[in-house]
């Protein structure tokens, strides 16, 4: 959720001039899990989003979000983000672009979202704070996976996004678990509620909150490794304006916390982080 953070998370809602169904049920995804990332790198891709488009047609969206985020998971740092929106779907089910990655939606069901898919895991710098140095570079990586999204009804749904192939070692492994709730203040005014978590096989803990020997040596840390878990769980709320049937203005607010063993990281200098996010978007 999110996202995304940019997950991938800042969506704008869609107009009824597309299939009310299909728009209402998109919407809630939009303005839900419009903020699915507190920190944009973490969980670009945690959920797939397909809303550029009614059933049976091509589409897509097209803008820019505006981000003010942390410098890595568990960091008490600033950083500000300026993050491309741009996403296309075809009516045979294929889809691209920044928040979904590259993949394939199997559904025929206006309530049903659900396929495989590509997407990145980007990596992380250990110049980008003092706190990482001596911690070396995390690579970008590409990560297999599949989705399933189910609209129990005109404002609720529910996602689910399975990644493979993060970290050091390619094997880090994400569950990502959602909901989102989207409600009609008035014709051009939408609310978005979300929640959403995020469980981690042991390889990208390792990867993203653990210390092996060498690292511990560069670092100053002491030696960690964490486990299989929980790694945060997060809340958001957005509001979205719709300026007319194609373009969008949404803002929104995330609020994050690390569980389990990443929140005992000695990386973490904060367990608790805040995300903002002003997002512009046109849909084609």
């Amino acid at each position: 959720m999110i996202c995304p953070l940019i997950s991938p998370s800042f969506r704008p809602l869609e107009f009824p001039v597309f299939l009310a169904p299909r728009s209402l049920k998109m919407a809630s995804l939009a303005a839900g899990l419009t903020l699915a990332t507190p920190l944009l790198f973490a969980q670009a891709f945690d959920a797939v989003r397909l809303y550029g488009a009614a059933p049976g047609s091509d589409g897509g969206t097209v803008g820019a979000a505006a981000i003010a985020t942390r410098q890595y998971q568990g960091s008490d740092e600033r950083r500000n983000l300026l993050f491309p929106l741009l996403d296309y779907q075809w009516k045979n089910g294929w889809f691209a672009g920044t928040t979904n990655g590259i993949g394939i939606n199997f559904s025929k069901r206006p309530d049903l979202d659900y396929g495989l898919r590509l997407t990145a895991d980007l990596g992380r710098d250990q110049s980008r704070s003092s706190a990482l140095k001596g911690m070396g570079d995390i690579d970008a990586k590409l990560e297999f996976g599949g989705f399933f999204n189910y609209a129990v009804n005109r404002q609720m749904v529910l996602t689910s996004s399975l990644r493979y192939g993060s970290g050091n070692n390619s094997r880090g492994m994400l569950l990502d678990l959602g909901a989102a709730y989207a409600l009609e203040l008035a014709p051009q005014w939408r609310l978005g509620l979300g929640a959403a978590a995020t469980f981690a096989n042991a390889e990208y803990q390792q990867s993203y909150f653990g210390v092996d020997a060498v690292q511990s040596l560069n670092s100053g840390y002491a030696v960690y490794t964490p486990g299989t878990g929980l790694r945060d769980v997060r809340a958001n709320v957005s509001l979205t304006y719709q300026l007319n049937p194609r373009t969008a203005i949404t803002t929104a607010v995330s609020f994050s916390s690390l569980q389990g063993d990443a929140q005992d990281s000695p990386l973490t200098r904060q367990r608790n982080s805040a995300t903002g996010i002003v997002a512009v978007s046109y849909g084609f």
